[in-house]
């Protein structure tokens, strides 16, 4: 369960990163209001996750998610580039996230 709940706020991070974008340093209230609750909802699935999974493993794995989700938020919805590089780089992340869920 606690692997679940670290994914979810994994990809909240990734909500309240764009929501932050959005809200145009917290100047409009909706963006903003969405970076507060998603912001919040993700900080305590990680707390929750951290009670049984360690912290260095935890932590890692939820901002690899988060880094790798609002990456591709940027370049499929606001038009960041999408190179090859950048792809390597991405895969690179989710290959060391999935390593450090499943390597000893």
């Amino acid at each position: 369960m606690a692997w679940i709940i670290l994914v979810v706020s994994g990809l909240l991070e990734a909500v309240w990163a764009a929501a932050l974008s959005a809200s145009q340093g917290l100047s409009r209230l909706r963006p903003a209001l969405l970076f507060a609750v998603s912001l919040t909802a993700s900080m305590a699935g990680l707390g929750y996750a951290l009670r049984t999974i360690p912290v260095g493993t935890g932590y890692a794995v939820w901002v690899g998610i988060g880094a790798v989700c609002t990456a591709v938020y940027g370049m499929v919805v606001l038009g960041e580039p999408a190179t090859a590089a950048r792809l390597v780089c991405l895969a690179l992340i989710v290959g060391g996230v999935v390593g450090l869920k499943f390597l000893p």
